[in-house]
C-alpha cells in the first residue's frame, strides 16, 4: 500500500480585487442561453415554440431600444458639434475653470474625447462653460 501524503493548509491570502461583474446581455448571450434552455429541457415535457417566440420578441425589442439609444445619443452629439460651429467668429464669454469671466472672439472648433470645444484667446472650452453670445463686430461694415 502506498502513503497517502499529508493535507497541508496554507495560510497565505490572495489579494482582493474588486470584480464588475457584466451588467449586460448581448445577442450571442441570450443564443447561448436558447441552445442551453432547447439542449435540456425534458424531451417528454418540451417547452412550447410559443414561448421561443416570445422570448425572441423580447430580445428584439431590447435590440431595437439599445440601437434607438445609441442613436439619439450620435443625434445629441451631432448637435452639439453643430451648436460649436455656429459659434465660430462670435464673441463670446466663458467661464474658466478658476471661475473668472473670459472675453474673445471663438476662432477654431475642436473635438476632443467626441465632446466639441471651443478655442477663445487660444485656450479650449466646452460648451457649458459659455456665459453670454453676441455677434462679432465686422470692421467692414462700419
Amino acid at each position: 500500500m502506498s502513503a497517502i501524503p499529508p493535507v497541508t493548509t496554507s495560510t497565505t491570502t490572495l489579494p482582493t480585487q474588486d470584480r464588475m461583474p457584466i451588467q449586460t446581455l448581448g445577442q450571442n448571450d441570450f443564443l447561448k442561453l436558447l441552445v442551453t434552455q432547447m439542449t435540456s429541457q425534458d424531451p417528454l415535457n418540451p417547452q412550447k415554440d410559443t414561448e421561443f417566440i416570445a422570448q425572441m420578441a423580447q430580445f428584439s425589442a431590447l435590440e431595437q431600444a439599445k440601437t434607438m439609444q445609441q442613436d439619439i445619443s450620435g443625434m445629441a452629439s451631432g448637435e452639439q458639434s453643430g451648436q460649436a460651429v455656429s459659434l465660430l467668429g462670435h464673441d463670446v464669454q466663458v467661464l474658466d475653470a478658476k471661475g473668472k469671466t473670459i472675453l474673445g472672439t471663438v476662432n477654431a472648433v475642436t473635438i476632443e474625447a467626441g465632446t466639441p470645444k471651443i478655442t477663445v484667446n487660444g485656450k479650449s472650452y466646452t460648451l457649458d462653460q459659455v456665459m453670454a453670445v453676441s455677434p462679432a463686430v465686422n470692421p467692414n461694415t462700419k
